[in-house]
């Protein structure tokens, strides 16, 4: 049974629903950013109607994305700084094929969104997709550096160092939290049959 790159961008679509963090700013956040986006004054932002479009947005991102797009650049000119809006934005664009549109989203998401695993995954499934596969290994690690125990990441990383021929000491320990642990039957599957010598494929 094969664990694809498929399987995560179906997680990332998954995730997009949940309730990610609020919005802040870059002062809170101690970074500026380069922004394809207008800001509004501090006056003028409205991180409530901003977080309230990003969860329209996200009910329906997986059955119409072009309307999802949408909610969410109206997400952003509410409040360029939510960090969640610009996490689905990235979704909807790595589900097209955007690659350079859904890195920048999810750096953006990165830096907003700092105690957060999701766009660190994300941003490594674009690396990998790209073949930059040591950068998305380490998106990947870096997402287990916020959240040690999420499943995830725990999945990416273990899927992309089988799949990659990137095996470490830690790998062995990986595969067997996600035969136990992982989201689905077939990540269970395959993890399982990775540690019995499997590839992955």
């Amino acid at each position: 049974m094969k664990a694809t790159t498929t399987n995560l961008l179906a997680r990332a679509l998954a995730l997009a629903a949940l309730a990610l963090p609020a919005c802040h700013s870059p002062d809170e956040q101690g970074d500026r950013h380069a922004s394809p986006y207008r800001p509004a004054s501090k006056a003028d932002r409205n991180p409530a109607k901003a977080l309230d479009l990003n969860r329209r947005a996200a009910e329906i991102l997986a059955e119409n994305p072009d309307s999802a797009e949408r909610l969410l650049r109206e997400a952003l000119s509410q409040d360029l700084y939510c960090g969640p809006a610009h996490n689905n934005l990235g979704v909807v664009f790595l589900a097209r094929g955007d690659l350079y549109e859904a890195a920048s989203e999810f750096e953006w998401a990165r830096k907003l969104m700092p105690g957060h695993p999701d766009p660190r995954v994300n941003l490594g499934m674009v690396l990998e997709r790209a073949q930059r596969v040591d950068e998305a290994i380490a998106s990947y690690r870096a997402a287990l550096e916020v959240t040690t125990e999420d499943i995830g990441a725990m999945q990416a990383l273990a899927r992309a160092q089988v799949f990659h021929g990137r095996e470490d000491e830690g790998t062995e320990g990986l595969l067997r939290e996600v035969s136990v642990r992982g989201e689905t039957e077939e990540w269970r599957s395959w993890a399982a049959g990775a540690l019995a010598g499997g590839n992955g494929e």
